[in-house]
């Protein structure tokens, strides 16, 4: 299984990554998580990504490419790969597949994980952490008992905060949707489901 998971912030991508990865004893490869562990241990790639960081710049894509052949060069890639956070626009996406093409490893699937915005938004806006035990609850959804939690909103789940988000995420991810789509690789799931449902929707997509 060889896949990207494309889907707004919300959308459970990190959730059902971890339980394909469970499922199937395969890498999620994060570029975020990347990008840390390479600057953390000082390799060639993590200094020129440091120096980027440091200057305020974006980490050029050759950088992060670079850091993805790496990852998918080690042994528990060898039966396929979770692509995480990347790409994020054509040119990545084109980048990718020349990469991926070389090693003789393209992907299988891109996994829209498919959500209207205005749940999304919902269930961003009305998130909860209980300061005392970590619980998470939603105002709307599923709402705590009265007065047995002390209740907190992260800053990044701020209404205006949430709407710019989700706006930069539609002005990346369309042209993606696209992209894919031509390409005969992309597979929607509805997302707007519980996690189990979800999980088989995207097991049934991936298997096409």
């Amino acid at each position: 299984m060889r896949i990207v998971l494309l889907g707004a912030p919300g959308s459970g991508k990190g959730t059902q990554s971890q339980r394909l990865v469970k499922a199937y004893g395969i890498p999620q490869i994060s570029t975020g998580d990347l990008l840390r562990e390479a600057v953390a241990k000082g390799t060639e790639l993590g200094l020129r990504a440091k120096a980027a960081m440091d200057a305020g710049k974006l980490v050029d894509d050759a950088t992060v490419l670079g850091m993805i052949r790496e990852r998918i060069g080690k042994s528990d890639a060898a039966t396929g790969f979770i692509l995480d956070g990347f790409p994020r626009n054509i040119p990545q996406a084109e980048a990718l597949e020349k990469m991926l093409a070389s090693l003789g490893t393209p992907l299988q699937a891109v996994v829209l994980m498919n959500l209207d915005l205005g749940i999304l938004f919902k269930r961003l806006t009305g998130r909860r952490i209980c300061q005392e035990c970590g619980q998470v609850f939603n105002i709307y959804t599923s709402p705590p008992p009265e007065g047995k939690h002390k209740l907190t909103q992260r800053p990044d789940d701020k209404e205006e905060v949430i709407g710019k988000r989700l706006e930069v995420y539609e002005a990346q991810t369309k042209p993606l949707i696209k992209y894919y789509e031509a390409a005969g690789l992309l597979r929607s799931v509805d997302a707007d489901a519980d996690v189990d449902t979800v999980f088989k929707s995207i097991e049934r997509a991936v298997s096409q």
